[in-house]
């Protein structure tokens, strides 16, 4: 069995999956979001940091997933979810958590089959990959996708006998 933590990045919330992968079984563990209050982005970056710390000691994944940051016409706003991705990957690299950084177009065709899929099939297609009895929230459902992305890609690397992640393809 190998655990995963999914993260999607922000820098007002940020979205959390954990899942147990086995022989190609994924099964639900827990999500949620770490919600941001208003105030600087170093107090912000500090919550991340000590939100995904929290739950790495709580719930001891094997390896991280994590969404890449997506082109924004606003700079300000891609730099805030930049520090956001950063904050998150120190955690899970300070607990030497193996992570695995993916592209919102490819985190959705592993779970839809699309990799124009909106955020309504994403998380329907959690709902039924994961048997869930209703929709996490959207950023959590992201979250989920990307750790369920990681598991696709991790099993893949494991059946070619290659090791190592780098934005989601071999190093």
């Amino acid at each position: 069995m190998t655990r995963i933590i999914g993260i999607d990045p922000g820098s007002r919330r940020t979205g959390y999956g954990i899942i147990d992968a086995v022989a190609g079984k994924m099964t639900y563990v827990t999500s949620g979001i770490i919600r941001l209050p208003e105030g600087s982005l170093p107090e912000r970056l500090k919550i991340i940091f000590n939100g995904v710390s929290q739950l790495i000691e709580q719930y001891a994944p094997e390896e991280m997933g994590i969404e890449e940051v997506f082109l924004s016409h606003n700079a300000s706003s891609a730099l805030k979810l930049g520090q956001a991705r950063g904050a998150a990957i120190v955690a899970g690299v300070n607990a030497e958590l193996p992570v695995g950084e993916y592209s919102a177009r490819s985190i959705k065709l592993a779970v839809v089959g699309t990799g124009a899929a909106d955020k309504s099939q994403v998380q329907m297609m959690i709902v039924q990959l994961l048997k869930l009895s209703s929709s996490p929230a959207e950023d959590a459902a992201d979250a989920l996708a990307v750790a369920l992305c990681h598991a696709q890609t991790s099993r893949a690397l494991a059946a070619t006998g290659a090791k190592g992640y780098a934005r989601g393809r071999l190093k």
